[in-house]
């Protein structure tokens, strides 16, 4: 059985800072706003797809049945961080296509910025969280690093920059403009919660946080949720929106996922799920009139910018630097302001910018005409892409 699947809804709490409720709130309002977007109801929610690094958000199933749902016949809750964001969405809609439910939810909610993330502990007495001093637990191959003070993703990815600055005489000049980029793009995103311009100057004034990276080449990180709707591309039909479709999908994992076993780290797995992703669809980089790169460091974007073919190996500063990334250059990257302007929701904030943009829904930052999105999600050792599409 195959039929045609469509995201048709969109839905997100506000970005904070701190959100103040629990991560199962934040994924209800998403997801009540996103099926009114679609104009459908709870009821007609067979389908759920999440993923969650850890215990940092809450499972489909206490989901459904908070919503009052009496089951799901497709549900799927993946154990990753932002390197599945586009894999949660692109395994809702081959759901669709093969049968397997009639409308899926997919959906990321957590609080980054004031729950349990890296610098936090849980007390496994009391239950809650503190600051290091004591609490602290490393178990696997982190155990083995960790007496080092090498053990948060900060660190790893400053270790792959400076490769690159060294193969390539990369500088924090090429990572700056990629920030100030991204945050003028956020300027005209009410969604953002960083929006006030960044200069140059702002930038290399701006305090270290592990070098080469200042506080600016690091995601903002954020409390909320986001979420989308598939359903079938003929239900789509008598629905509110333009439906928007996946025209393909490409996962990749390698070394086990470790980081620190990479043989070149000045590229990541966007070496490998790009060309894989231009054949599968017949598409190529030029065809896109924007793309939602995974930023959770500059670096990511500006590794990833190379290895999807946007730029050539070693160009991607100068890309960015020569205005080559946004409104009249080759592509628009991140016209929301991506993970460092707008909100670190583990990257499915990237899908939602995508939907909205090919709908005609993102009003000051809507790129004109838009028909073809590339969406990517994660860094390093794995990650996947897909490209998105106006119905």
């Amino acid at each position: 059985m195959k039929r045609e699947a469509a995201i048709v809804g969109i839905g997100r709490t506000t970005y904070s800072r701190n959100s103040g409720v629990s991560t199962l709130a934040l994924a209800r309002e998403a997801t009540l706003n996103a099926l009114e977007d679609a104009g459908l109801a709870v009821s007609d929610v067979d389908g759920m797809s999440s993923f969650a690094a850890g215990n940092d958000s809450v499972g489909v199933h206490e989901l459904a049945y908070s919503l009052g749902l009496d089951g799901l016949y497709y549900f799927s809750d993946t154990v990753g961080g932002g390197n599945v964001a586009a894999k949660v969405v692109a395994d809702a809609v081959w759901a669709v296509e093969a049968g397997a439910c009639e409308v899926a939810v997919v959906y990321r909610a957590l609080n980054s910025r004031s729950g349990k993330r890296f610098g936090t502990y849980a007390d496994p007495v009391a239950g809650r969280g503190g600051p290091v001093g004591g609490g602290l637990h490393v178990g696997g191959e982190g155990q083995f690093t960790a007496p080092h003070g090498y053990m948060v993703p900060g660190q790893w990815f400053a270790m792959w920059t400076q490769r690159h600055f060294q193969t390539y005489g990369t500088s924090n000049e090429d990572l700056g403009a990629i920030a100030v980029q991204y945050r003028a793009h956020a300027a005209n995103n009410p969604h953002a919660i960083a929006r006030a311009p960044i200069t140059m100057e702002d930038y290399h004034n701006s305090r270290w946080i592990m070098q080469p990276f200042h506080i600016y080449d690091c995601a903002l990180e954020a409390d909320g949720a986001c979420a989308l709707v598939v359903t079938t591309a003929e239900r789509a039909r008598d629905l509110k929106h333009r439906p928007i479709k996946m025209l393909g999908h490409i996962a990749y994992t390698g070394k086990a996922g470790n980081n620190d076993l990479w043989d070149d780290m000045t590229c990541m797995y966007s070496h490998f799920v790009g060309p894989r992703l231009w054949d599968l669809t017949g598409l190529k980089p030029k065809d896109m009139d924007l793309a939602c790169l995974y930023d959770c460091f500059t670096y990511t974007a500006l590794a990833t910018t190379e290895d999807f073919g946007f730029c050539e190996k070693g160009e991607g500063g100068r890309f960015y630097r020569d205005g080559r990334a946004t409104y009249g250059g080759d592509v628009v990257v991140n016209p929301h302001g991506g993970l460092l302007s707008e909100a670190y929701i583990h990257g499915l904030n990237h899908s939602f910018e995508a939907v909205a943009q090919l709908r005609g829904d993102a009003d000051k930052r809507q790129v004109k005409d838009a028909e073809l999105c590339f969406v990517s999600a994660g860094a390093a050792a794995y990650g996947s892409a897909m490209i998105l599409a106006r119905g």
